[in-house]
């Protein structure tokens, strides 16, 4: 048995948390906020395919080591992991010639990323338990973070203009028997004011999986990036930050100018590739 677990829920994206807890109907023992808590770990992971990978904290940056990045805060949630999962079993496919396959030290998820960056895992070592995996650059730049046993919940009080830049299925993902549920999908979008220079709530920028549906309107709710995996949920992603994303362009532009500049380099190609060859271990 783990841990006890992790819980995630919006902000509602007016720069103050809100101030109620949101509790999964699959786990209802959320107790105690950790609105701002920065979760890192520490220690040497273990190996993986292709090679080994390091351990241990970040810079203390503004996204390293948040979980739900902005648009979450944490609370403690009893429960322990569950073996899972989707769909027929399939044969692993080797990741792509310059690529590695890392697996989740619960033996539940891989993902394959590029050989030059290194993915960070504690190894079980988690402050709250479940899995907390980090992947950096070649220059020690966060892309994205990893984290499961997360308690998901929302509530849509306020929408704002949005953009998405890139939007993708990812039926992999899907739990089973879980059909009254959206199909996770990756996910690359914008919330708030175009002309602002710097983000600041309700002014965002991130990509991650969502099982949110597509928007139509005018307005979206708050970013939700967060999807159903046993025992509750998980999220792989973050933030756009343009001190951590390498950004093209004149650097006096508007925060979500930026956004859609990096939706076109060569870096964040490799940040997509890697966050929707996430699935089920084995496949």
């Amino acid at each position: 048995m783990r841990p006890a677990g992790t819980a995630a829920r919006h902000h509602g994206c007016s720069g103050e948390p809100a101030a109620r807890q949101h509790r999964s109907s699959g786990d209802p023992r959320a107790v105690r906020q950790l609105d701002g808590a920065r979760l890192s770990g520490a220690g040497t992971g273990g190996s993986h395919d292709g090679g080994s990978h390091d351990g241990g904290s970040h810079d203390g940056g503004p996204h390293d080591g948040r979980a739900g990045w902005h648009h979450a805060g944490w609370h403690d949630a009893g429960g322990s992991p569950a073996g899972s999962q989707t769909g027929p079993p399939t044969q692993a496919v080797p990741p792509p010639s310059g690529w590695r396959t890392f697996t989740t030290s619960d033996g539940q998820l891989s993902f394959d990323y590029p050989s030059a960056w290194t993915v960070k895992d504690p190894a079980g070592e988690a402050p709250l338990g479940g899995e907390f995996v980090d992947v950096v650059n070649a220059a020690g730049k966060q892309m994205a973070g990893l984290r499961t046993n997360v308690v998901t919940g929302a509530e849509c009080t306020q929408q704002y203009p949005y953009e998405v830049f890139d939007s993708e299925p990812m039926q992999a993902l899907t739990e089973s028997g879980a059909a009254d549920h959206n199909v996770p999908r990756y996910v690359f979008e914008t919330r708030g004011d175009t002309t602002a220079p710097e983000p600041s709530p309700p002014t965002l920028a991130g990509y991650g999986i969502t099982m949110m549906p597509e928007e139509t309107g005018p307005t979206a709710c708050p970013m939700f990036h967060l999807f159903l995996w046993p025992p509750s949920g998980a999220l792989f992603g973050q933030a756009y930050d343009p001190a951590n994303n390498t950004t093209p362009g004149d650097p006096s532009l508007p925060y979500l100018a930026k956004a859609k500049l990096y939706a076109a380099t060569p870096e964040y190609q490799d940040i997509r590739k890697m966050i929707t060859s996430l699935r089920p271990a084995g496949r």
